[in-house]
């Protein structure tokens, strides 16, 4: 029995070990094994979002490491990484914050400490490394100003519009799920409570009013968007890169959520190397900067924005009635029930 007891010990001693080794190890051989495997593929970091594009073309450009994206939603990420297991195509992943705890729980990450772990708030980041958040966004409106005379200042300005409101992939994209979740928050509601949002979109639905449609920077340069919701630094990046005269970009006045996203490295990635130096490049300066330039809002408190950088944002006074998630917890599992009562209490009403 004490023999038994002390082999479990000894055995439980080993596993820590080994864990913590994996959770951090010396940068100069981090770069050395990723320069070694010479490529990292992403899902859900595309270049237009929260400006990745600076980011990976550092990782080619200071260590010579190749990369290709597949872009797709949180749960996407996920549901590949949990289905290809050994298999794995992709070697990291880009989620939103209530999709962290979740990828963890399917038992599909690694962990991976960066060098400025101590700079990350606790409250953003998982205690194992498992997931910690690179950066915020704020819900936003964006709407095109040569199809909408009076662009949405407030959620309650959407009821009176006649324009088509793209939200998209609801249960599916975390930049949806938040969105609902924004315009809950603006009507009293919480992380518990997402009957005010609903009401609000089934309204939408049975106005003919509510699009489904994904609000990408290709169909707003078609004109197939009106008015979306988005993170204001998908709303301002892609209204730059279109026409900076043609959109409209604001923070809804009556109430607003802010939120953040998070890198996962997948438990079976076939470049492990590259995905823990690309987190590593992610949270060092320069990533900071790089996901400001895409106009995003750094992790990391103490890091010194260049003026250009500073002037992409939108002025403060738009954040003044948003706010961050109060109850993690009940956020993730109310994210979880999701796609069944945006079926039952929204999408039954949609023309």
């Amino acid at each position: 029995m004490k023999r038994t007891l002390r082999m479990t010990l000894a055995a439980t001693a080993l596993l820590v070990a080994s864990a913590a080794a994996t959770a951090q190890q010396p940068l100069d051989a981090l770069i050395a094994a990723a320069k070694k495997e010479g490529t990292v593929n992403s899902v859900g970091m595309p270049p237009d979002w929260a400006n990745w594009k600076q980011s990976w073309a550092a990782m080619e450009s200071k260590y010579g490491i190749t990369h290709q994206d597949t872009d797709m939603s949180s749960a996407q990420e996920i549901a590949k990484f949990d289905a290809e297991k050994s298999n794995a195509s992709a070697d990291i992943g880009d989620v939103g914050h209530s999709f962290g705890p979740i990828a963890v729980a399917k038992g599909v990450t690694q962990a991976y400490k960066p060098s400025t772990w101590n700079e990350i708030p606790v409250w953003a980041k998982d205690g194992d490394g498992h997931w910690m958040l690179a950066y915020t966004g704020t819900m936003a409106f964006i709407s095109n100003n040569k199809l909408v005379k009076n662009p949405p200042k407030n959620w309650k300005d959407l009821l009176s519009g006649t324009y088509r409101v793209t939200v998209g992939e609801v249960g599916v994209a975390s930049q949806a799920n938040s969105a609902v979740l924004a315009a809950a928050l603006a009507f009293g509601g919480n992380e518990k409570n997402l009957a005010p949002a609903y009401k609000l979109f089934a309204e939408l639905a049975r106005q003919g009013r509510l699009s489904l449609t994904n609000p990408s920077i290709a169909n707003m340069e078609k004109g197939e968007v009106e008015v979306a919701l988005l993170w204001d630094f998908n709303a301002l990046s892609y209204r730059d890169k279109i026409d900076a005269s043609q959109f409209t970009v604001s923070i809804p006045q009556d109430g607003s959520l802010v939120a953040g996203y998070t890198t996962i490295i997948n438990k079976h990635a076939k470049h492990p190397n590259a995905a823990k130096l690309m987190r590593e490049l992610i949270f060092s300066d320069e990533g900071q900067i790089n996901l400001a330039r895409g106009h995003a809002r750094p992790i990391r408190s103490n890091v010194v924005m260049p003026k250009d950088v500073q002037d992409k944002m939108l002025p403060a006074a738009q954040y003044q009635n948003a706010k961050p998630i109060q109850d993690f917890a009940a956020w993730e599992k109310t994210t979880r029930a999701i796609p069944r009562q945006w079926q039952e209490q929204v999408m039954m009403f949609n023309k």
